[in-house]
């Protein structure tokens, strides 16, 4: 009996030890089959076949890999689905879809692939009943409102279309209302910062994290490991995603998670 109560024990605090641990997550911005990564959104340049590197950041020990076809909304079709579904059978982290989604059939498609959740930006933007409706249908945890923010004097605008288009609202206000409507996590990504490696936005990611009660994934401007520290103790992210960083080999997961453990970081080895 001891020995079952033991054991449950541990169980439980293993679960409550993975809620509590930040996640490091790479990102594969895709465009036209291959994944691709620019500065501020622009400049895009090759960084490789997406199925071989997503298998390493599985074989680093990745918590998590975010794909976003990062053109599909603006060229307004739909994700490739082939490529999600190559990716899928050949990593066993969980993975998020983002890009072009903008019915529920797309949601049930992509899951359907292989994905754990899809991530919705655009067609959120233009009709947020998508996320209340999706988190009906397939549970809060499925469900990621990608926000793509820009600074405009005092606040934060919001960008749709790969951040093409700017659509005069609020990021602060539009993070409370996707958390209202049942979004299970947002995707904060500082266009300012994006692809620059001078650190993450803390002071949005920190407005962010005040603002809602589901986790942030920040996103945006890593650099050195001192910006993954930064943003989980000095902004409050649940999560760090990050891209040209791991694709051009700069930093790789495991020495990351090792940097954050050493600093009292809990993250799972």
């Amino acid at each position: 009996m001891i020995s079952v109560r033991r054991n449950g024990a541990i169980k439980v605090a293993a679960s409550i030890l993975n809620m509590l641990s930040k996640r490091i997550i790479p990102c594969l911005d895709i465009k036209e089959g291959r994944v691709v990564k620019g500065v501020k959104f622009l400049g895009l340049r090759d960084a490789g076949d997406p199925v071989e590197v997503a298998k390493v950041y599985d074989e680093q020990g990745a918590d998590e890999l975010v794909f976003l076809d990062i053109t599909a909304s603006f060229e307004k079709r739909k994700t490739l689905l082939a490529l999600v579904e190559k990716i899928a059978a050949n990593i066993f982290m969980p993975f998020t879809v983002g890009g072009g989604i903008g019915e529920i059939s797309d949601i049930r498609n992509l899951l359907n692939a292989g994905a754990e959740k899809v991530s919705v930006n655009t067609q959120a933007v233009k009709f947020p009943e998508l996320i209340s409706s999706a988190a009906k249908r397939f549970g809060s945890q499925c469900i990621v409102v990608a926000i793509d923010a820009k600074r405009q004097q005092d606040h934060w605008e919001v960008f749709i279309n790969g951040g093409r288009t700017p659509t005069g609202i609020d990021a602060l206000a539009w993070a409370e209302k996707a958390a209202r409507l049942g979004a299970g996590e947002i995707l904060l990504t500082s266009m300012d910062c994006d692809g620059t490696k001078n650190g993450y936005d803390l002071e949005l990611t920190r407005a962010i994290t005040q603002k809602v009660n589901i986790p942030v994934i920040a996103s945006g401007g890593a650099g050195v490991l001192e910006d993954f520290y930064n943003v989980f103790v000095k902004a409050g992210a649940d999560a760090a995603l990050a891209a040209s960083l791991f694709h051009y080999q700069e930093l790789d997961v495991k020495q990351v998670k090792n940097y954050l453990k050493e600093k009292g970081v809990a993250v799972r080895i």
